[in-house]
């Protein structure tokens, strides 16, 4: 049984709907879930940087709380959410590692083709890769 799921989340629709997978399995076996939003400093730029380094960061996680809770409102006592930087598949994978108690990862799948794999890389790829515990994909 599934206590402790790790989602990948970036507010696109396919991270939502692994949020609500995973919102799912707690509510089944009695588990929690961390949800963890990557900044990627070549997606958001001076703004990702600033962010990074301010008290914006405190901000954006109740944004994050709240656009969390009209996913789930019945279930945001079970989310743990962290904001950090860096590749988000080496800092998903890496959470596992940091936090020994997650049992499984939920990210969503988001079909970037060819060309956008090669410049930017694909998280599931990279998660799948690297993951010593299960992974969920979700479309």
């Amino acid at each position: 049984m599934v206590k402790y799921s790790l989602v990948g989340y970036d507010s696109s629709e396919t991270s939502q709907r692994a949020f609500r997978f995973a919102v799912e399995l707690a509510r089944c076996g009695g588990g929690r879930i961390r949800v963890v939003y990557v900044l990627q400093v070549t997606q958001g730029g001076a703004d990702a940087c600033s962010l990074m380094i301010t008290d914006e960061s405190r901000h954006r996680t109740q944004e994050l709380l709240d656009e969390l809770r009209t996913i789930a409102p019945d279930a945001i006592d079970r989310v743990d959410l962290e904001i950090t930087h860096g590749s988000p598949g080496d800092v998903l994978v890496n959470q596992v590692r940091q936090h020994p108690t997650i049992d499984h990862i939920v990210i969503g799948h988001t079909s970037r083709g060819t060309l956008g794999r090669w410049l930017l890389g694909s998280v599931s790829e990279d998660v799948l890769a690297g993951a010593h515990v299960p992974v969920t994909v979700v479309r």
